[in-house]
């Protein structure tokens, strides 16, 4: 199998055994042992350049020339760590200009967007040059190309985490959102900065607006749903707290939708009132909400989430089990230990049904 990238170099390509100015190194051929199980048909550039990488890492060479070399090693495998780690040797070596290797790393990481040892390159330089005034811009770029490019956010976030660089970021999210209402990754990123930057009562208020603006306009989208559940257990919150998101989630059901995670969220939201009624002794009619719990979970495994239907009827058992306790009060024999074997059962049918 011979490397695609030897399409990179030009016509007039020179061997590095060609080479007046490299006669001085003897080059090491690769060893792949007598009887490889699986020889890989390298093409003869890749070998040539190999092998003079080879002759130069064993003996330390750290100059213009080795650095030209990491080039042409590179331009045939980018995801070569050990030459990464090398050319960063030579370039603190011979105290080059850190900005050029800035630019060249770009247009690596251009060619190579969803290569982890471009990105961490990029990383290594721009921590040696502590300015991050290119990352943003540059993980916008490849982010145009492909909004889900899970290298690039990874950047994205450790710069913006490293540096402090959060202002403008939900703005930027906003755009991406307004293109793609179902792009997870910007979902992700949103609550990233958010959780960063403090997610208050005023703050979760706000956001829950969001998303339920942004579920108007896609009901049966995962992301914004996650995103609306991820906001109301990020802090000491319940949904009884936001009359909003109930009267929201209960018209959009009442209207004949029947998005599966709808269904999965009003299941939350009458456990946790069910539970909170007879908790607090109120005057309200617990069994109303229970009867509810049961309903959709019923639909749910036999109708709109039949994959998980296991998954389901465990939810509707379990829910029973914490009525009965709840009735009962906090006085009641459940350890920790029974609390642990019951999430992990939990994890098992998730794990089953995906």
């Amino acid at each position: 199998m011979s490397d695609s990238s030897d399409e990179e170099f030009n016509e007039g390509y020179v061997m590095y055994r060609h080479r007046r100015e490299w006669s001085d190194v003897h080059p090491i051929k690769q060893n792949d042992g007598k009887n490889p199980i699986v020889a890989i048909a390298y093409s003869e550039r890749f070998l040539d350049v190999y092998d003079y990488f080879r002759a130069i890492l064993a003996t330390q060479e750290k100059s213009e020339r080795a650095l030209e070399l990491t080039n042409d090693a590179l331009k045939l495998n980018a995801a070569n760590y050990t030459v990464w780690q090398y050319r960063r040797e030579i370039i603190k070596a011979l105290k080059k200009d850190l900005y050029e290797e800035l630019n060249y790393i770009a247009d690596v990481i251009e060619d190579n967007p969803k290569n982890y040892q471009v990105w961490h390159h990029r990383r290594v330089i721009v921590e040696w040059l502590n300015d991050p005034s290119e990352e943003l811009l540059l993980t916008e770029k490849i982010l145009d190309l492909d909004a889900k490019n899970y290298h690039a956010w990874q950047h994205r976030q450790w710069a913006i985490e490293t540096f402090s660089l959060y202002d403008n970021e939900l703005a930027y999210i906003d755009k991406l959102l307004s293109a793609d209402v179902r792009n997870n990754s910007a979902w992700n990123q949103r609550f990233f900065i958010l959780k960063h930057m403090g997610l208050t009562l005023e703050t979760v208020q706000r956001e829950i607006h969001y998303a339920i603006n942004r579920i108007r306009l896609v009901k049966n989208n995962e992301s914004s749903w996650n995103y609306l559940k991820g906001l109301l257990e990020s802090g000491d919150f319940q949904i009884s707290q936001f009359p909003d998101v109930e009267a929201f989630t209960e018209d959009l059901y009442n209207s004949g939708n029947r998005a599966p995670y709808l269904l999965a969220f009003l299941v939350d939201m009458y456990i946790e009132k069910t539970l909170h009624i007879y908790e607090t002794n109120s005057y309200d009619d617990p069994e109303i909400f229970a009867r509810k719990v049961y309903e959709i979970c019923d639909m749910l495994a036999n109708h709109y989430d039949t994959i998980r239907y296991k998954y389901w009827k465990y939810i509707s058992q379990k829910f029973r089990t914490e009525k009965e306790r709840a009735k009962v009060g906090p006085n009641n024999d459940d350890t920790p230990a029974n609390e642990e074997a019951t999430n992990s059962e939990e994890q098992k049918l998730n794990g089953e049904a995906n």
